[in-house]
């Protein structure tokens, strides 16, 4: 979390239908760390929030629960087919969440627009994280708060660090690598860039969950198709290779 002082795309990229499977498969990993995210903010009702690399939108509807009516959410992505998950999935009772393609380098949203900017699991795929940061404080009025999660090291978590191996094997280098970006971001990094584009009174905090997920026979399949180093498997060698 850090209080407010331009990468065309990120390089978490689905295929097809992989979309709609990653907010299946994808939702009961990120939930506890969505909450702990809006909890960072201290959100209140009728605060103004941006959603940035909003995928299909866990943040987006937690937050448009807190800030209520008279709140209002922007969810942005540079994935068109994200968002429409994103906006077919939000809450009809909160109406007010605007959805809109656009880089986190390049946001269409005017000076001091937002009481905070969000960010989850999206700082370790931008091309060019300083750029987009830059992004994210122009748009925070003066005061706004910046919060982002990052995974840790993979070996902390039992479920990506038994992957690892396995990742490697029958993905090879192109699997391998969409692999060990999604854990690029460590804390210093993440503070570090955050200094750089001029945000103050930075702080890094370390949330662990236990996280119970569905029978791993089904899961594990479901959830590498939703994810682009499982979808690298699939292209090195097909669905046979990915089973």
């Amino acid at each position: 979390m850090a209080s407010s002082p331009q990468a065309d795309e990120t390089g978490f990229q689905l295929k097809g239908s992989a979309p709609e499977r990653y907010e299946e498969y994808s939702a009961p990993i990120m939930a506890p760390f969505v909450e702990a995210l809006l909890d960072a903010v201290d959100l209140c009702p009728g605060h103004q929030i941006l959603d940035l690399a909003a995928g299909t939108g866990f943040v987006a509807r937690a937050a448009a629960a807190r800030v209520g009516p008279t709140g209002h959410v922007a969810a942005a992505d540079f994935s068109e087919a994200m968002l429409k998950v994103a906006a077919a999935k939000a809450p009809r009772m909160y109406p007010d969440i605007e959805f809109t393609v656009a880089p986190a380098d390049r946001l269409p949203h005017p000076d001091g627009s937002f009481d905070a900017v969000l960010c989850q699991q999206g700082v370790q795929f931008f091309p060019d994280l300083g750029a987009a940061l830059t992004e994210a404080s122009r748009v925070l009025r003066p005061g706004g708060r910046f919060a982002a999660t990052a995974w840790a090291a993979r070996d902390r978590s039992p479920y990506f660090a038994v992957q690892s191996p396995v990742v490697a094997e029958y993905g090879g280098a192109a699997a391998e690598a969409y692999f060990a970006s999604a854990f690029s971001c460590p804390a210093e990094r993440l503070t570090a860039a955050l200094t750089e584009a001029g945000f103050r009174e930075v702080v890094s905090h370390e949330a662990t969950f236990g996280i119970t997920l569905p029978p791993l026979t089904d899961f594990v399949r479901g959830h590498l198709t939703a994810v682009p180093w499982g979808q690298a498997i699939e292209d090195a060698g097909g669905p046979d290779r990915l089973a």
